[in-house]
């Protein structure tokens, strides 16, 4: 299963703005070519593994002290707390499928879904959970609570610089492509022009 491809261009069109570094023009040696390069970040990786062992704990920790304390509060908070549980569980499923094929595989378009969807929903989700003192944090939930932001706020950082070591693979791939076929294609437009500029001269004196 794959983004669609209206969302992939979207999100290449994203991290080709937000994460190519302006100031590479190319590699840095001639004989420098990015096809060899491993652009998978192992810390990543290691977070994804052990975050999907973790969030199944988290998650029936945070089910069992909302279970706990579901007559102490308020309508308000009720309502809240048992749609961040539903959504917060249907996004990290999603984040951390994106976070494993954009990774393991270097899929760009995936691994910014991934850095998008931890940084704008499941971080801002678990912070909310954690600070909100209207929720009646218990000790377990705040404990489960600081690990899941750690996880993610390490995964952020992460998935930025592991984005922009391949977009900007991507970008230098692209222009050596270019000067490949420009090499190998010389454009005959501008051999043939200078030829007949350097025609007329000669006609003109054979006239004279």
């Amino acid at each position: 299963m794959s983004l669609p491809q209206p969302l992939r261009r979207r999100l290449s069109s994203f991290s080709r703005t937000v994460f190519t570094d302006s100031r590479r023009t190319g590699p840095q040696y001639p004989g420098d070519r990015p096809d060899s390069e491993m652009l998978s970040s192992l810390p990543l990786q290691m977070s994804l593994y052990f975050n999907v062992y973790f969030f199944p704990f988290w998650w029936l920790s945070t089910v069992v002290m909302l279970q706990l304390k579901y007559s102490f509060l308020s309508d308000y908070y009720k309502f809240i707390l048992v749609t961040i549980m539903v959504l917060a569980s249907l996004i990290e499923v999603i984040r951390l499928y994106l976070g494993y094929m954009g990774n393991l595989q270097e899929k760009v378009p995936e691994l910014a879904g991934f850095w998008l969807l931890t940084l704008l929903l499941q971080l801002p989700t678990i912070l909310f959970l954690l600070f909100n003192e209207g929720l009646k944090i218990q000790p377990l939930e705040r404990a489960v609570h600081i690990i899941f932001a750690l996880f993610l706020t390490f995964q952020v950082i992460a998935a930025f610089v592991t984005l922009k070591r391949m977009v900007n693979k991507l970008a230098t791939h692209f222009r050596l492509n270019e000067f490949d076929q420009l090499e190998e294609h010389p454009v005959p437009y501008f051999y043939s022009l200078d030829k007949e500029e350097r025609a007329v001269p000669m006609a003109g004196r054979g006239h004279g």
